[in-house]
Formats: structure tokens, sequence, C-alpha cells
């Protein structure tokens, strides 16, 4: 059945657990939950990269970032490529997205301006934001200290500001064909949030996994220099007190909350998707924020999705879902055909039954943090492969870890070269190049193949796999050419 109307709303580092449905009743996030309670709940869900501007490069456009071009922060997609707002637009569908972009190579809050596909009267990004504000309120938005200020009303917040502008969207087009999107900032940095939400865990102190105590023995180089100051700190007396970082994150269910309320009155038959682009690490792996690595504090999203009359009330799935499929599954869901050049796949036979099978690995990757700085372990490439129970990560600069998380699922033991989970460690291997040659990561070559462990790697070639891989992106580009003859390519995969 082809639906005619889907929102896709997302929040900014926003940790699963977090989110109350998904286990910890500690956290005041009644609006998700009821979302959870009236569709399907995922708990294997994954971002493609756990860092904001490449997370959204594949989230949007159905490519990884080594396919798109925005493989770190201020780094803007390839001119050729295409988001899901162009090809939706070009398809005849309205086509809306409200909030944080961070897609334009501009700095955190973006250039202001709305980019092609969209509608342009309900464009709104942070830089648009700051620009509402004076001088002294611009810097009033940028410090947490606001939260302290008795003054501070929700009004005030870009998130308010979002959500108001998307109940003014549903209200003037709820009955028409589109696809929107509503991009919260929150409960990202710096957490601005008003009372009572930034009061609620003023003395709360957040769960500490076992993990918490890993001091990353066995681990990759780059994460211990991440990690170098925590894991001088005595862990016993560690404490994990976001106070307005989870009141922010509160904050931000209420938005949601307001959103949803409005779709139910104006667009009750849509699809909603809801995620987040990653999460935080929150003291685990001695390790903060997130960044070059691929534990599921970091990588494992919340993903929760209601699909009236199609997708079961109060469900769970456990199946592994990609934010690569996104483009695909909207497309599919509004009965448009799939370009050859999306890397993902359709789950809308998932959502209707959560208990199908749409992927057996997902793929995650990293590049680097943000280009502008000269931080955050710079240049740091990974690759990596998960299949449900067996994690490989490659980290091509320092050492390569595998974890087996129906054993460790707090990821402490690196096994990488433990002999017991050899076939397991190679067999994700196999699929981490074959999935770096299909989707032409520009990275690729012999040295991805070539690690320490892997005794039956074939010899480094200058010529590696001799394929030829070309894009094929007919829908907006001529057919290309093949080198040797000048005529139009048959085979986008052939021997060069």
């Amino acid at each position: 059945m082809v639906i005619n109307r889907v929102i896709l709303i997302m929040t900014d580092t926003q940790r699963k657990d977090m989110v109350g449905c998904y286990g910890n009743r500690d956290m005041k996030t009644p609006c998700l939950d009821r979302l959870a309670a009236q569709g399907v709940r995922f708990e294997r869900a994954y971002t493609c990269q756990p860092v904001c501007g490449p997370a959204r490069a594949a989230l949007f456009t159905g490519t990884f970032p080594h396919s798109n071009g925005g493989w770190g922060n201020t780094m803007p997609l390839g001119d050729n490529v295409k988001t899901v707002g162009q090809r939706l637009r070009d398809h005849g569908i309205h086509t809306a997205y409200i909030g944080k972009w961070h897609l334009d190579g501009g700095d955190y809050f973006g250039l202001g301006r709305c980019p092609d596909g969209w509608d342009a009267a309900y464009w709104y990004d942070m830089r648009d934001y700051l620009e509402e504000l004076s001088p002294e309120d611009r810097l009033r938005s940028r410090k947490v200290s606001t939260n302290r200020d008795s003054a501070l009303t929700e009004d005030f917040t870009f998130g308010h500001r979002c959500s108001n502008r998307a109940i003014d969207f549903l209200k003037n087009h709820g009955r028409e064909r589109f696809f929107m999107v509503v991009s919260y900032d929150e409960p990202h940095g710096p957490c601005l949030c008003p009372r009572p939400y930034s009061e609620i865990y003023r003395d709360y102190r957040f769960p500490k996994s076992r993990n918490v105590w890993d001091t990353l023995e066995g681990k990759p180089e780059h994460q211990r220099a991440w990690g170098a100051h925590a894991r001088t700190l005595d862990r016993d007396k560690v404490e994990i007190r976001p106070a307005d970082y989870l009141g922010c994150n509160s904050f931000v269910d209420y938005e949601i909350g307001r959103v949803v309320d409005a779709i139910d009155r104006h667009a009750p038959d849509a699809l909603v998707i809801y995620t987040s682009d990653h999460g935080d690490f929150l003291q685990s792996h001695c390790l903060s924020n997130k960044g070059p690595a691929m534990y599921e504090e970091i990588a494992n999203i919340p993903f929760i999705v209601r699909w009236p009359g199609h997708a079961p009330a109060g469900a769970a799935s456990g199946r592994l879902v990609s934010h690569i499929n996104v483009v695909p599954t909207v497309m599919d869901a509004m009965g448009l055909p799939l370009p050859k050049l999306l890397e993902g796949r359709s789950m809308t036979p998932l959502f209707e039954n959560p208990q199908a099978t749409i992927d057996e690995t997902i793929y995650m990757e990293f590049g680097r943090y943000e280009i502008d700085h000269d931080g955050f372990g710079g240049f740091q490439p990974i690759r990596a492969a998960f299949d449900g129970r067996h994690k490989l990560v490659l980290n091509l600069l320092s050492s390569d870890e595998l974890y087996d998380l129906d054993e460790d699922p707090q990821e402490m033991k690196n096994l990488i070269e433990d002999a017991a989970h050899r076939e397991a460690r190679d067999r994700l291997h196999d699929r981490i190049i074959d999935w770096m040659n299909r989707t032409r990561d520009p990275f690729r070559g012999y040295y991805w193949q070539r690690r320490p462990w892997r005794t039956d790697a074939p010899p480094a070639t200058w010529e590696f796999t001799r394929m030829t891989r070309q894009r094929e992106n007919e829908e907006y580009e001529p057919r290309q050419l093949d080198y040797d003859t000048g005529l139009e390519m048959t085979e986008a995969v052939r021997r060069k």
C-alpha cells in the first residue's frame, strides 16, 4: 500500500538508554514512550557514522559518508549527490526540512540557506535561529548556565521554534502528499532547557554500566590517547551526573510530543519515524562524547516507527536496522522506484513484520570528526561490520577489534587475536572488503585486507581487485562512458 505522508523526527546525541521505553525508567520521556506503545521499538538500530554531519549525510542521501563526500563535519555533500528531499520533490511530493541540517559545509550552525529540494517557506536551521536573536541572546543561547535563569522560557529555545514550524506545516499541508523532517539539536550541548526540565535530574546519578571500568587495556592506541586522562581516575569514584543533558533530553521529548499531537490532528495516517544521529559515551570505556569508535553507547541508537494499520502497536524488534535504509524505505513507502545508486534497502517489510530480516550484517565507518579542528584524533579511518553477535572494527591507523556481544555485551574484551573466534572474524572481514568494493569506497585498497591477524590475506598488489565501479546516477546524470571504448557502459562493475 502506498502512503502519502511520512514524517521523520530526529534528535542529536541521544543515547538509546536515555529513552524510557528502552529500559531506564528514570528517564522521563513519556511522549516517545507513547509513540513506541503505538508502534515498533527497534533494539538494534545503528548509525552509519557516530558524528553529527556524516550521520545525517547517510540518513538523508541513502549513501554512506565515504560515497557522498560528507565523511567529516564541515564537509559538504558532493555536487552531484541528491538528497531524499530532491528525489521526492522531483516526484511531486511536498518536502519540508525544519531544524539542524549540518550538511552544507558551514560551521556547526550552517549557512542559513535552504538547499535544493526543500520548501524554503519552512526551512529553518540553527543559523536562522541565531539570526533571530540579539547578540546578548545569542550568548545566552550557547551557555548551559542560562538554565539557571528563571526568565528562560521554552519559546526562547531552538527546539520549541522548530516544533512551532512543524505544527504550522501540518496545519496547512497535513492532507497533502508530503515528507517532513523535524531535526532537533537537543539534547546536544549546551543542553538549553527551561524549568522544570533543567531541575529534574539535578541530584540524579546516571547508572554506571560495567564498561565504565574498562581502562582500554588491549584496545587501540587512538582510544587510549582519547581516554588518557579518564584512565588515570579512580573509576570507583567516577560519578555520571549530566543534569542539564538529561533535563534537555526530557525537554526535547516534550517538544516531540507537541509535534506528534499535531500529527494526530492533521495527518493521523502518516508513517512516523523517530531516531537520533548517535549517542554519547558518558564515561563508558573511559571515553567522552562521540568519535572514532564503534561501541554500542554511540553507535546503537533509538529507532521507533509508528505506521497505523501496518506496523503492529507495542511491538519490539531485535532485528538489525541501519540509517542507510531510511531513504529507500521512505521512497518505497511512497510508491516510488528505488534508484540503483542507493546503498541500503527498504525496511517496509520489517515495519509490518518486526521479526523479518532485512540485513544480516550492517556496516559503519569513520573518517574524521571535523576537518576544521586539529583535535579529536584527526584522520581516523575505520570500517566496521556487525552481524547481530560479532562486531569487527578495522582501525586502519591503529589496531583492530572484535567483540562477541552475546558473551560480552559491554564490549570489554577484544577478541581480535582469539583463535576460537577466527571464523566469525574472517567472515566479517571478507564482508567489509566486499562492502567497500560494492560502494566504491574511495579509501579501499589492499591495506584493509592485509591486517596483522589475517594470515591468509592475499599479497599486496597495485591492481587490487582490478575491477572498475562507476556511479549509476542515471536519474540525474548521463550514463557514464567506458574509458577503453568511449561508449556508454553496459555494466557498471567490470574488469578494468
